[in-house]
């Protein structure tokens, strides 16, 4: 690796330490939750270190341990991850070139912080291995996730709950979407998404999430079209 490669790397390594702070205590949180729910320490791990995704072990910790069906636990879960797709499908171009090996690996390790951060990079035209900068995030996101995870699940118990550790899940979002929120368009569909998932949230087994996103996707499609209209483009 040369000097520029292992610059590249290092760069997405910084851009995503000052996130850390909510992936910290958000990744406590997952693990504590998980034993709280019943689950098994050694299972607790595994499933960290197999879903590698932060909303939807919650959620299915917390079903868990409620007693829910596990079909109920495994929709939830795909429902809930099914933004991922919708990720894969904007991330793709810029690793378009990648064995498939690499392609499964860094489908593995995509995130809502990865995501974020190195598309924002990407359509910068910064002059950024892309493969490498998104490594570098990814890598380090997952090494903090699973050991903060592992604190959680084997330390928990000794964690004061005056800490407030739960204000980390809304916080790690928050973070992200700030980022994102770049045009109009970004922000007509982030607030529309954000509308529609609370104003849906009596619908059963968390389609809120799903129509928030579809409605949030579609407003930011339309805004975007009328935005093309008024400049001439079409």
């Amino acid at each position: 690796m040369d000097d520029k490669q292992r610059r590249d790397l290092m760069t997405g390594v910084r851009d995503i330490a000052p996130i850390l702070l909510g992936v910290i205590p958000f990744a406590m949180v997952s693990g504590i939750t998980a034993v709280g729910a019943g689950i098994p320490k050694h299972i607790a791990m595994l499933m960290s270190l197999s879903m590698f995704a932060g909303a939807s072990q919650l959620a299915a910790n917390q079903l868990i341990g409620a007693g829910a069906a596990w079909f109920v636990i495994i929709y939830t879960a795909l429902v809930i991850n099914a933004r991922f797709v919708v990720y894969s499908a904007s991330v793709a171009p810029y690793l378009q070139s990648l064995s498939s090996p690499a392609k499964w690996l860094y489908a593995y390790l995509l995130t809502d912080q990865g995501y974020a951060l190195s598309v924002l990079r990407f359509r910068r035209g910064d002059n950024l291995d892309p493969h490498l900068y998104y490594l570098g995030i990814s890598v380090t996101i997952w090494l903090t996730w699973q050991v903060f995870s592992a604190a959680g699940i084997y330390l928990g118990s000794n964690i004061p709950e005056h800490w407030g550790l739960d204000f980390a899940v809304p916080l790690c979002f928050l973070a992200v979407l700030v980022q994102a929120l770049e045009d109009r368009e970004s922000i007509v569909a982030g607030a529309t998404a954000g509308c529609i998932a609370v104003f849906a949230l009596p619908l059963p087994l968390n389609t809120n999430l799903i129509l928030g996103v579809m409605t949030g996707i579609g407003a930011g499609l339309l805004s975007e079209h009328l935005r093309h209209r008024r400049e001439g483009r079409f």
